[in-house]
């Protein structure tokens, strides 16, 4: 008996693995084959990619979607070290232009634009109702230096310098306690009330535990979102695709109703 047993190990191993291997052809070359796309993209766009995802599946079935949010930094970083990415969206030109010099992207185009604003707490503890109050904050979130939403308040804190004086900027930098690696990290720390104030992208100021104060017009960056396909890309016409569906007045429509500021 255990002799007929072993002997039908191998038999066993071979029918399994020639299921699995029915199972592979029929993902990748059957009736009910989808193009599977990978994309990366800033955490600032997270809302506004699923809801274009979810518009572009259904408008393609034939198509399927994976996503991954996280700082432009971070996500530039593992597209270096050789991740498998279709597209690449940015929340700063940097870092795509970083992967064009490197060879991993053969350019880019804008699809949307931002800007920042301050947010505080509907409490509002320090009484900040104008950009120029936001030195009397205890408690400042930005992002750091090396993430988009941080380099973008770097560039509002230096044109503050020439409006609104050295002193301004040497209080806000004194009191910024926390330098966050994206800027759903930044928002949060308000959120949960262990902040007084932070700068974010307006996109990410809609929330019942906050309240908004602008920045003037002269002293705000000009925030700017790339987007291009991977030269490493395995389904480079189906990312095109993907990225004239974020271009067309219908995608156009999702990142407006998301906030974002669009060209007609």
């Amino acid at each position: 008996m255990q002799s007929i047993i072993l002997r039908a190990i191998p038999l066993v191993s071979t029918f399994i693995a020639s299921l699995l291997a029915a199972s592979c052809i029929q993902e990748q070359g059957g009736d009910g084959a989808k193009t599977s796309l990978v994309i990366y993209a800033a955490s600032s766009l997270t809302e506004t990619f699923r809801s274009i995802e979810n518009a572009f599946e259904e408008a393609n079935p034939e198509m399927d979607v994976s996503m991954t949010f996280a700082g432009s930094q971070v996500l530039r970083f593992q597209i270096e070290q050789g991740a498998q990415v279709d597209i690449f969206a940015s929340a700063n030109q940097d870092h795509t232009e970083a992967l064009i010099s490197g060879g991993h992207m053969s350019g880019s185009q804008f699809f949307a634009s931002n800007e920042l604003v301050v947010i505080v707490p509907t409490a509002n503890p320090a009484d900040i109702q104008h950009f120029r109050d936001l030195e009397k904050a205890s408690l400042i979130v930005t992002g750091s230096n090396n993430v988009p939403v941080g380099i973008y308040t770097l560039q509002v804190l230096e044109r503050a310098r020439q409006h609104l004086g050295e002193d301004f900027v040497t209080a806000v930098q004194a009191q910024t306690v926390s330098l966050e690696n994206n800027v759903r990290l930044v928002r949060a720390k308000v959120e949960m009330g262990e902040a007084d104030a932070a700068i974010v992208y307006r996109t990410e100021a809609s929330s019942h535990k906050l309240k908004v104060v602008a920045i003037p017009e002269k002293l705000n960056a000009q925030v700017r979102y790339p987007i291009g396909v991977l030269t490493r890309s395995a389904h480079t016409p189906q990312a095109v695709q993907f990225i004239n569906y974020v271009l067309s007045a219908d995608g156009r429509q999702i990142l407006h109703s998301h906030g974002f500021l669009v060209s007609e």
